[in-house]
């Protein structure tokens, strides 16, 4: 039950008070106690949205952050229904002090105070943020209508912006933690690349970020879009990034250093994670989707049968078991890999990624090998795992396993 007693309701009349008088400036909520495991923490602040004043909630999740943005009038309801149930602490920070309320194991709330952080309330909303795209992005974010011609997102394409953004922090990363080559041009694909918006990201990144010379290829099965990126790129200056009319399974590249590949439906994945390998890719970034391919093999043990006669629970088992088993083919075949979500639930479902970095045989994580060396890291031990998986599920055949020449049967019962 909610807390009744006087500290909590007089918190709550000071939030009120300081989003009345703007001396409101954050507030966060913690020692969560409800049924959601995953719920670490709730921060609220001001916000101004199209000229009305909102308070911005961001949910904290173990994996991922949703925001929601409510008029006053809803917000403090809502935050007083969370204050003594769901949250166990309170921190409110205004102008003029610190408020904290703590409830203790019996649910008896304590006020105290604190001396004021120095924060000034700040409201305005969608202030400049650091991007890493650099201003010369901007030409092709307008020719390709993410933005309007002074910068601003345009109406329905704030999640692809945010996607883009994401994705070159996201890459960023991987690839300071990769042994790209350095005394060369990188080599880099972007296979079924669409619409070219991630494949002009990562030639900025790479060329005009991270300044390191890379030729980016895109591969497109639609030549009308192939056609509108190749002059994109070249009235914005982009002259080692070009667009290719092809499938993922038809392209060849002799040699590749990053193999990325969003979205790439089915077993259009597995396709592109084959020919980075063999490309000898030091970095390979996929972003799975559609995964058809194992939902019909599923044979999963007894105690899940009742489950699986869901179709719900049966196509989010084939996504699992389809880029489990990918990630641990990659590891197999000797690369080092990190399965995450790419970008929150909240603006797109096809959102977990799988990052797989080269290594060197017997090395650390990060270490890295030519491709003539990758066959030389693989293991029955890693095999087996590979195995053990398909086994659990019933899978008899998958597309990278063919593709690898991989027998995904158990080794122990062909004896």
């Amino acid at each position: 039950m909610p807390a009744t007693s006087a500290p909590r309701e007089d918190f709550l009349a000071q939030l009120a008070a300081g989003v009345r008088d703007g001396s409101f400036v954050k507030m966060t909520l913690g020692k969560p106690r409800g049924p959601d495991a995953t719920l670490r923490n709730l921060f609220v602040r001001p916000v101004t949205l199209r000229g009305a004043p909102q308070l911005s909630f961001l949910w904290r999740h173990e994996t991922q952050d949703i925001t929601k943005n409510f008029p006053p009038a809803e917000a403090l309801p809502q935050i007083a229904a969370l204050v003594g149930t769901t949250f166990h602490s309170a921190h409110l920070f205004t102008t003029a002090r610190l408020a904290q309320l703590e409830f203790n194991k019996h649910g008896e709330p304590r006020l105290t105070y604190g001396k004021a952080t120095g924060e000034p309330a700040a409201t305005a909303h969608d202030q400049p943020k650091h991007r890493l795209l650099p201003l010369e992005s901007q030409r092709w974010l307008e020719k390709l209508g993410v933005t309007n011609s002074n910068g601003s997102v345009r109406t329905g394409m704030a999640d692809k912006h945010r996607q883009i953004h994401k994705f070159v922090e996201i890459l960023s990363h991987l690839a300071a933690d990769a042994d790209l080559p350095g005394d060369r041009p990188l080599e880099i694909a972007d296979m079924g690349c669409g619409k070219g918006y991630l494949t002009f990201a990562t030639h900025d990144y790479f060329n005009r970020i991270a300044h390191r010379a890379a030729n980016v290829h895109g591969v497109e099965t639609r030549s009308a879009l192939v056609d509108a990126c190749n002059r994109t790129a070249r009235e914005c200056g982009c002259a080692n990034l070009d667009f290719l009319a092809g499938t993922i399974d038809s392209t060849r590249f002799a040699t590749l250093d990053v193999l990325i590949a969003l979205h790439a439906c089915d077993t259009a994945t597995d396709d592109a994670i084959a020919k980075g390998l063999a490309a000898g890719a030091t970095l390979i970034v996929v972003a799975p989707c559609c995964q058809k391919e194992l939902r019909p093999q599923l044979t999963a043990a007894p105690v899940l049968a009742p489950a699986l006669r869901h179709s719900i629970f049966q196509e989010r088992h084939a996504e699992f078991a389809t880029d489990a088993l990918r990630a641990l083919l990659l590891e197999w075949a000797g690369y080092d890999t990190k399965v995450f979500e790419f970008i929150s639930t909240e603006h797109t479902a096809k959102n977990t990624m799988i990052a797989a970095t080269k290594r060197l045989p017997g090395g650390r994580p990060g270490q890295t090998l030519s491709g003539q060396q990758t066959g030389t890291v693989r293991t029955e031990a890693a095999a087996a795992k590979v195995r053990e998986l398909a086994a659990f599920y019933g899978v008899k055949t998958q597309a990278l396993a063919r593709q690898l020449g991989f027998d995904l049967a158990d080794v122990r019962q062909r004896k």
